[in-house]
C-alpha cells in the first residue's frame, strides 16, 4: 500500500507515494524554520484522511528536527489549529 514519507530536498517537498499516486507538501527552509507552503493530495486519495496523516507526520518531523513551523498552507494551518499538540511548533 503506502510507502514511507520522504523528504525530497531537491524538489523542496515531502512526498508520499501511495500506490503510485504522489501526495506532497512543498516547503521552504531557513535555519531552524520550515515554511509549509502548499499541500496536495491526489483527488483519487481524497476522503481517506491522507492529508491529515501526512500533515501529522511532517509536523512530527519538524519537531524531531527542532524546527519551528510557518504554516502558509491553509490546510496545514487549519490542521494545527484543530490539533493543539502542534501549536507550540508555530514560529512567532
Amino acid at each position: 500500500m503506502a510507502q514511507e514519507i520522504v523528504d525530497n530536498p531537491t524538489r523542496h517537498r515531502y512526498e508520499w507515494d501511495i500506490d503510485g499516486a504522489i501526495a506532497f507538501i512543498d516547503y521552504r527552509r531557513s535555519p531552524g524554520v520550515i515554511t509549509l507552503v502548499h499541500a496536495e493530495v491526489p483527488s483519487a486519495l481524497g476522503g481517506h484522511g491522507i492529508g491529515s496523516q501526512f500533515a501529522r507526520a511532517v509536523l512530527q518531523a519538524a519537531r524531531a528536527n527542532g524546527d519551528k513551523v510557518i504554516a502558509q498552507c491553509a490546510f496545514i494551518a487549519a490542521f494545527i489549529s484543530k490539533n493543539p499538540e502542534f501549536q507550540d511548533l508555530l514560529a512567532s
